[in-house]
């Protein structure tokens, strides 16, 4: 048995040690052994090991190499494992039979083998195109998978670690789609990839929203705070991840999955809540809550499978355990029709598309009987669609569409001429608006609807690319006190650079990792900006490129500098003036605007507020509470390097209407624009969260000092568990 495989091994003529002779067990019982990242071992510890096999040593013919999984890196050997192990190999140890469990979220048929071509494309956020096996836990008819942030990325590989596991409904797709490389300057180089470990990132997040310890009661139900705390820990953790890779050359074949990685190394820590599956509402999500990814929906146990379209549970209501449904995902896969927004005519899952073009017909078992239990017990439904997100085209934005109950089924023949299962759904009357409100939005923008309560289609009179609408469905108030739209900010003198600044000339505009670029260089070798403008950095401050870098307008680094994203609109609230919202969802680390106005000096703010003007005043030297705890280096390069004060009064854009709340949705960073030795400081805004449409967006306003605290005191009215009563 210990002998080797090379060209001149021969059968063994003597007696055989059957002591060496490994137990056969059939193969659907052999735990099976997932490749691990780069420096693991892809063997599991003797212990938890339910066989072994003995790698070949040769000697090999001319050309033959070892091949996984006998090949074995000779620094680590088998046992070896290190104590950053993503992943757990299952055994008998613990519950569910893993060391460390990944319940319902992370199912076993989620890991796949990536296979070598490609068929389909298109999708997003673990979104895949459509495939041979046509079943809604084993495919979504959705190819090639990008991340969130518009990075194309092959369908196969889960960041480099030999697996793939899709966020959304796809397991039958081994799909790729050959990946469009950027073209890079001539004579740049790359920065050299260096492997960073991931383990203090995590631990410093973790702690800065205090979710070290989280108890099982905690986990098994959770509360608004707590979603909302998880949530933003994962997408803070999903940017770092992907701006660590973004300065990375490319590995052929293999897919970088931020969102998946994150969320996988999260709940490997316990970082998820909910996760008694239960019928109905889920506690601390709302009604019209957003999410970018199925891993988001896995966390907060919303819908626990991370690719299956039907969620359910088994239930012992007479002698026999039988399944009920508890949510479905709805995301344009199958022949779904969303019908008026209360109705959801849903198809079922499965029915195989084989390679010779014939369907099989769908089965009447696990979702689908689920679904068909859930029928006749009348129990409620979670309903979660997917809709195309406007800012990525291969993007959905899922949208918690609350609670339905299934009125009727039946059978008919899909467009493949097999039978496919039909299930109606009919939301539950008193709820809030969810996908409705999507849908009117939609008209309002077609035009087939008009917005009640316009005053001015346009607030900006044509100074923003997209429009800004004034609108009052409160009272008769015509709009705001007169001021001119300015949509930059202005300088009387710019502030001194302190050290000597240089202008890139990246005619094709700034790339990640170039150690060419002085601009990348200032951002630490990394961009600050996912291509689709998320910020993947906080706690800092953010250098875009400036007036004498010779890149384009729609550089990368120049976020800030290009106008509105989102269609927003100034609206009369109920108790607090005029506010600001949007009309389309904001992904968490999405820019929003900066602060326009004119740029003051000290003493013109004190005549101001001695005058009672301060209305319109945003004063980056106040204090505010940072995002994320701001440790080490960084908690010099988080400070204002310049007093820098706004007044929006006379002239200024959108910001100027956002309005203070303890528990914000918004906050702002100092970004600089640097041009022959001068530094142009500007306040620019991005999401915490998630934001949903027609959410108010609001900011902290700070806090002034203690010497500063006889200024005028005004009386918060957020309405947050956390107001503390006034602001200034």
């Amino acid at each position: 048995m210990e002998q080797g495989v090379g060209s001149d091994s021969v059968p063994p003529t003597g007696p055989i040690d059957k002591t060496k002779v490994l137990s056969i067990k059939p193969i659907r019982c052999l735990v099976p052994i997932f490749p691990s990242g780069p420096g693991m071992s892809s063997f599991p510890t003797p212990q938890s090991s339910p066989f072994t096999c003995v790698p070949p040593t040769g000697p090999f013919p001319p050309g033959v190499t070892p091949f996984y999984p006998f090949y074995v890196n000779e620094s680590q050997r088998p046992g070896e494992h290190t104590p950053q192990t993503p992943f757990r190999v299952p055994n008998q140890a613990g519950p569910y039979g893993f060391s460390n469990p990944i319940p319902s979220p992370v199912p076993l048929n989620s890991f796949r083998t990536p296979q070598a071509q490609s068929q389909y494309s298109g999708g997003a956020n673990g979104d895949t195109g459509p495939s041979r096996r046509s079943s809604r836990n084993r495919g979504q008819q959705d190819g090639s998978v990008p991340d969130d942030d518009g990075y194309s990325n092959s369908q196969g590989d889960l960041y480099g670690s030999g697996f793939s596991m899709d966020a959304e409904e796809d397991t039958s797709t081994g799909g790729r789609r050959k990946r469009k490389s950027q073209k890079r300057e001539k004579g740049a180089q790359r920065q050299p990839v260096t492997d960073v470990d991931i383990e203090p990132i995590i631990t410093s997040l973790l702690a800065s929203f205090n979710l070290m310890g989280l108890d099982t009661n905690q986990r098994t139900d959770g509360d608004k705070e707590s979603v909302r705390c998880m949530l933003l820990v994962y997408n803070l953790l999903r940017r770092k991840i992907t701006q660590l890779d973004d300065g990375k050359e490319a590995t052929q074949g293999v897919a970088r999955r931020p969102d998946l990685r994150a969320g996988t190394l999260l709940m490997n820590k316990g970082i998820r809540t909910n996760i008694k599956k239960r019928v109905g509402s889920v506690p601390g999500v709302d009604v019209g809550d957003i999410f970018f990814f199925r891993m988001e929906l896995c966390m907060v146990g919303l819908h626990a499978p991370s690719m299956a379209g039907i969620d359910y549970l088994s239930v012992k209501l007479t002698v026999d355990e039988e399944p009920l449904a508890v949510s479905i995902v709805s995301s344009g896969g199958y022949e779904d029709d969303g019908g008026d927004g209360n109705v959801l005519i849903y198809s079922g899952q499965g029915g195989v598309c084989r390679r010779d073009k014939k369907m099989i017909d769908q089965k009447l078992e696990r979702g689908n009987l689920a679904l068909e239990k859930s029928l006749h017990r009348a129990n409620e439904v979670r309903v979660i669609r997917g809709i195309k997100d406007a800012a990525n085209p291969t993007g959905k934005v899922y949208v918690y569409d609350g609670l339905y109950k299934i009125h009727e089924s039946w059978v008919e023949k899909g467009k493949a001429d097999c039978n496919v299962f039909k299930y109606k759904l009919i939301r539950v009357p008193g709820q809030p608006e969810a996908f409705t409100m999507w849908k009117s939005i939609q008209q309002w923008k077609d035009g087939v609807a008009t917005r009640v309560g316009v005053i001015l289609p346009d607030l900006t009179s044509g100074a923003e690319k997209i429009p800004v609408s004034l609108v009052n469905d409160v009272d008769d108030e015509k709009g705001p006190a007169y001021f001119t739209y300015v949509p930059i900010l202005k300088y009387e003198k710019p502030f001194p650079s302190p050290k000597p600044s240089f202008s890139c000339t990246c005619s094709g505009g700034c790339q990640p990792g170039d150690l060419n670029c002085p601009c990348t260089q200032r951002n630490g070798g990394y961009l600050p900006y996912t291509p689709l403008g998320v910020l993947l950095s906080h706690n800092s401050l953010i250098h875009e490129c400036g007036p004498s870098c010779t890149c384009p307008p729609n550089c990368r680094n120049r976020v800030s500098q290009a106008g509105l994203k989102v269609r927003l609109e100034v609206f009369k609230t109920k108790d607090k003036g005029w506010g600001l919202r949007s009309w389309d969802p904001i992904r968490s680390g999405a820019f929003i605007c900066e602060y326009a106005g004119e740029v003051i000096d000290l003493a013109t703010l004190e005549r101001l507020r001695g005058e009672n003007e301060d209305n319109y005043i945003f004063d980056a030297t106040r204090s505010y509470e940072p995002l994320e705890a701001v440790r080490g280096d960084n908690a010099e390069s988080a400070k204002v390097p310049f007093p820098l004060v706004i007044s929006a009064k006379d002239g200024g854009n959108v910001a100027r209407f956002m309005n203070h709340s303890c528990k914000p949705n918004v906050y702002w960073q100092p970004v600089l624009r640097e041009s022959n030795n001068e530094s142009y400081l500007h306040i620019a805004f991005y999401a915490i969260g998630h934001i949903p449409p027609m959410q108010e967006l609001t900011y902290d306003y700070g806090m002034v000092p203690p010497d500063k605290a006889y200024q005028r005191r005004k009386k918060c009215l957020c309405g947050s568990v956390k107001c503390r009563g006034c602001f200034y």
